[in-house]
């Protein structure tokens, strides 16, 4: 598949693309770093759920405000606000999305392991997939970098997961805490707005930035870096580029991820 033609003209400087999965492709420079923004989170999430696997703590211990949990946290259901770990609603009462609450998580895996939370996210998950352009080097939330080469084996390990049991990748696949409503940066309130552990959910989201007709279990991330991670039946898509997300973004996203599935299919 020629990804040129999904990508290649979009607004930007610079854009890296892959598919992984049951088809492959490739586009842009495979080893230039793009800051990720918010596609972080899925970086940092995973290497919280290897310290779970690895008996450092469990999904359902406190963490964060009074009666949340890591599993809270993760899943953006534990009532902190976006940019402050002071508490704006009682946890699993709405969804807020928070990079607050992946501080949280950073400094719960730093206390819990005795490692700086970088540290543990390069030695768990960078390092043992071969990711060395990436790096979590500011919030847990936001502040990471990585290339596409990086990105596709993180990718592929998400298809097929070796660090992770796939019992628990399938748990951060499923929505946690019901139907809590919430709001999608950059797309408004949902109604409801399904999370996993880490992963956003597409479920019955209008408008998304994933494309029309793809499943409603698509999970995934975007970032205001003007990034994104989606997998959905079998495959995997990864877009990387160097203009902050806004309204060139949208409904450009929604329509080649549109336009990108059904070539897939």
């Amino acid at each position: 598949m020629n990804l040129e033609q999904y990508f290649g003209d979009w607004p930007v400087d610079n854009v890296a693309a892959a598919l992984v999965g049951t088809r492959e492709a490739a586009l842009g420079d495979d080893t230039r770093v793009f800051e990720l923004a918010s596609v972080t989170k899925l970086l940092s999430a995973y290497a919280v759920l290897i310290a779970v696997e690895e008996g450092a703590f469990s999904l359902d211990d406190a963490s964060g405000p009074p009666s949340s949990t890591i599993r809270h946290l993760l899943a953006h259901a534990s009532g902190v606000g976006f940019d402050t770990r002071e508490p704006q609603k009682a946890p699993g009462e709405r969804r807020i999305y928070s990079s607050a609450g992946y501080e949280i998580l950073a400094d719960h895996v730093e206390e819990s392991t005795g490692i700086a939370f970088a540290d543990y996210a390069r030695e768990g998950v960078f390092e043992p997939l071969g990711m060395g352009d990436t790096e979590i080097y500011g919030s847990a939330g936001h502040g990471g970098r990585s290339s596409i080469r990086d990105l596709r084996a993180f990718a592929a390990e998400l298809l097929e997961p070796t660090l992770l049991d796939p019992s628990t990748l399938g748990e951060a696949f499923t929505n946690q805490f019901g139907d809590l409503r919430g709001v999608v940066p950059g797309y408004g309130m949902q109604k409801p707005c399904p999370w996993g552990l880490g992963f956003e959910i597409k479920g019955d989201k209008s408008p998304h930035w994933t494309g029309d007709g793809m499943p409603a279990s698509t999970v995934g991330h975007f970032g205001m870096a003007g990034t994104y991670l989606w997998v959905a039946g079998g495959q995997a898509c990864v877009v990387l580029t160097d203009r902050e997300f806004g309204d060139w973004a949208k409904p450009l996203w929604q329509e080649t991820n549109t336009a990108l599935w059904e070539a897939l299919a």
